[in-house]
């Protein structure tokens, strides 16, 4: 009934589908989160960021799993995407989840410490959240490329 839910349905299964490369999911949450926290940061009125942040507070877990973790890391990213309130992007965002849990579970073994990486990547969660908040586009939208390139150079993996 709804664009949204129709739209999330149809990307999941042609993701599934597809089995697009890595690289170009990659490629494209950086197009599409990059938007939203650029969107967010520049609105001149205080954005309602309480799901991320309740997030943010779940990843603190140091107890988690990297497969929990990375679950409320997905949550997390579809939350900006929510909160900036682009329905395509959210919906676009929602129908590649999947896919991108899959792969960044894939990229920790390859990782040289988990408890290092969850731990800087609580920290670039934050500093997402913190530009978004003083209102600077620029920052945002450099602080989640990094973010997201940066696990997975971690991983061995380069765009």
């Amino acid at each position: 009934a709804r664009p949204t839910g129709g739209m999330s349905a149809l990307m999941r299964l042609q993701v599934a589908g597809s089995g697009f490369p890595v690289r170009d999911v990659v490629r494209t949450r950086l197009v599409l989160e990059s938007s939203s926290a650029r969107e967010l940061a520049a609105r001149g009125e205080p954005v309602d960021l309480s799901a991320a942040e309740e997030l943010l507070e779940a990843m603190d877990d140091t107890a988690l799993s990297p497969e929990e973790f990375l679950v409320l890391d997905a949550q997390f990213h579809l939350a900006l995407a929510q909160a900036a309130g682009n329905q395509v992007i959210t919906a676009m965002m929602a129908g590649l989840r999947d896919s991108i849990e899959d792969y960044t579970r894939r990229t920790v073994p390859l990782l040289e410490s988990w408890a290092a990486t969850s731990a800087r990547l609580r920290t670039e969660h934050r500093g997402v959240l913190d530009a978004v908040r003083t209102g600077d586009p620029d920052l945002a939208d450099a602080r989640i490329t990094a973010h997201i390139k940066g696990y997975y150079a971690d991983g061995g993996l380069h765009l």
